[in-house]
């Protein structure tokens, strides 16, 4: 990803790095006009309600060919923002049908999974449901707070992060917490690796780990929903995506190492995201 040769790449970019190729290959500041591709987001009402400028660096629906292979950021009305490609978002059942077909945090609230009987239970039993921890306290969603169920760091590296960041960064240390508004697994709860609560922005250390099975598969899943359910909370995510592991999210960072040019590179994501004035406000 990111060479800038007019071809194709290989994965899904963010739509800064995007738009940054097209006027390189094309050698002008607009690739695309507004309205270029009014005519080919006309059918899907929904989506042209979803896609809001402010959240894809003021390019406009019209102006991202359907087939480009980008993420953006789309925004449902009930206030769930989500990372998809266009060609994700076109292809999501319902056409007009239904509105909650765009958004997969809507979708699975329109049709919850169905609860199967267990194996060896008597025709007509359900598992119930597994109780939500009491630990997690009472807050507004969003709010961040220390944890009595978090685990501790997972690696050395993760620690070293965050003593990196918190010596750069004027913050507030030590939350390990956000309070979500829909259980993840049995909690009111999630735990990113590093929080930053005065920019509203998680940190997470993704590593394929030693035998590679870390972060893929049903893990990803997990690492999916929990990116959901902190953005549904009104704070960004920023994934340090090591040896193999692909972005997941439009500010993820693909990381050799986390020297002091890998620090720099987490505090200049911080700038895209907050902007420059907001976070450098904090640097010490």
């Amino acid at each position: 990803m990111g060479v800038v040769d007019g071809t194709v790449p290989a994965m899904a970019e963010r739509v800064q790095d995007w738009w940054a190729r097209r006027q390189f290959s094309r050698g002008v500041d607009v690739p695309y006009a507004v309205g270029t591709y009014r005519e080919a987001w006309a059918s899907y009402p929904a989506l042209i309600r979803q896609y809001h400028p402010d959240l894809n660096d003021g390019i406009t629906l019209t102006q991202i060919p359907p087939a480009a292979d980008v993420l953006l950021l789309w925004q449902c009305e009930a206030g769930h923002t989500f990372a998809a490609t266009p060609a994700e978002q076109r292809a999501r059942p319902g056409r007009q049908r239904r509105r909650s077909a765009w958004c997969p945090e809507c979708s699975i609230l329109a049709a919850p999974p169905r609860v199967r009987p267990a194996g060896g239970a008597r025709p007509g039993r359900v598992k119930r449901p597994r109780a939500l921890c009491p630990r997690t306290p009472d807050l507004p969603v969003g709010e961040p707070f220390v944890s009595q169920c978090a685990p501790k760091p997972a690696s050395a590296v993760e620690a070293r992060l965050r003593a990196d960041l918190f010596a750069r960064l004027d913050l507030t240390p030590g939350f390990t917490a956000v309070r979500v508004a829909r259980p993840f697994f049995d909690h009111l709860e999630v735990w990113p690796d590093i929080l930053l609560p005065e920019l509203r922005i998680a940190i997470e250390y993704d590593s394929p780990g030693r035998f590679g099975l870390e972060h893929v598969g049903a893990r990803e899943d997990a690492d999916r929903r929990k990116d959901r359910a902190l953005r549904a909370a009104r704070w960004e995510v920023v994934r340090i995506r090591t040896g193999r592991l692909e972005p997941l999210g439009p500010h993820d960072l693909r990381l050799g190492s986390l020297g002091a040019r890998g620090v720099d590179r987490v505090i200049d994501r911080l700038r895209d995201i907050r902007g420059p004035l907001l976070v450098d406000a904090y640097l010490r």
